[in-house]
């Protein structure tokens, strides 16, 4: 049985003057068109405009409502010292002293060499209008917590929930991980990695974390341990320190 040779290509068909004089007909109606309507138009009695004033608005009475107090401003609140909205160590939890930072604050390049790609992240960052960041920590036994607060211009862009989306989107990376909404945070995420991280000569490192924004601050947690770390653990961090803002 003979095989039927493959049919050939189609040639495209090209472009050609038919249609360029076709498209040339189409643009000199639309012209005809609009002239006709212009010779219509002037033909009419100019339509009367309404007028231009406007009712006189009476004044409301009475005394104005008093300005919020500073405890009552947010924007007060978080323009004042940042470290201050941060969550105060547990009693009985040593102070941490590998924190990075001068006096519990992170400045842009100290922010920026705490990832892999530093010089690419503190570019990232000056687009995005960083402003400032807090930093604390506690140890308590084997167990260690971190928490940042960074705060961001945001006369362009909203970059604080920018920064939750991208810790969302690698917390969420990892296998192993369970996560749950932090209720009242509207995107906040808390997630607990049930797979610990293992090296020759160390203990096993397990892990969780939450991320969150309020305004024009992005709210990071971290918490670290020798065994699993509990959902309960994560998430009282998280209220806890979003009731702060």
């Amino acid at each position: 049985m003979e095989v039927p040779e493959p049919a050939e290509p189609t040639a495209r068909r090209r472009r050609g003057r038919t249609t360029l004089l076709i498209a040339g007909a189409a643009v000199l109606g639309v012209v005809a068109g609009t002239c006709v309507g212009y010779l219509v138009q002037a033909d009419r009695e100019p339509t009367k405009l309404p007028s231009l004033s406007q009712p006189v608005l009476t004044q409301a009475k009475g005394p104005a409502p008093e300005p919020l107090s500073a405890a009552q401003d947010r924007q007060v609140k978080v323009d004042g010292d940042l470290r201050k909205l941060l969550l105060k160590k547990p009693g009985g939890a040593k102070e941490a002293d590998w924190l990075t930072g001068d006096d519990g604050w992170m400045d842009l390049g100290t922010y920026a060499d705490s990832y892999e790609e530093p010089g690419d992240m503190f570019g990232e960052l000056v687009g995005d209008e960083f402003r400032r960041a807090a930093v604390t920590g506690w140890e308590s036994g084997n167990q260690t917590v971190e928490i940042r607060l960074l705060q961001f211009r945001q006369e362009e862009s909203g970059a604080a929930a920018d920064v939750v989306d991208n810790n969302e989107y690698w917390a969420d990376a990892e296998s192993g991980t369970d996560s749950w909404s932090v209720p009242g945070t509207g995107e906040g995420m808390a997630y607990v990695h049930t797979k610990p991280k293992t090296e020759a000569g160390y203990l096993p490192q397990y892990s969780a974390e939450a991320t969150a924004s309020r305004g024009d601050i992005a709210v990071e947690i971290w918490v670290y341990d020798t065994k699993p770390i509990p959902k309960a653990k994560i998430m009282d961090l998280a209220k806890r320190q979003m009731e702060r803002l």
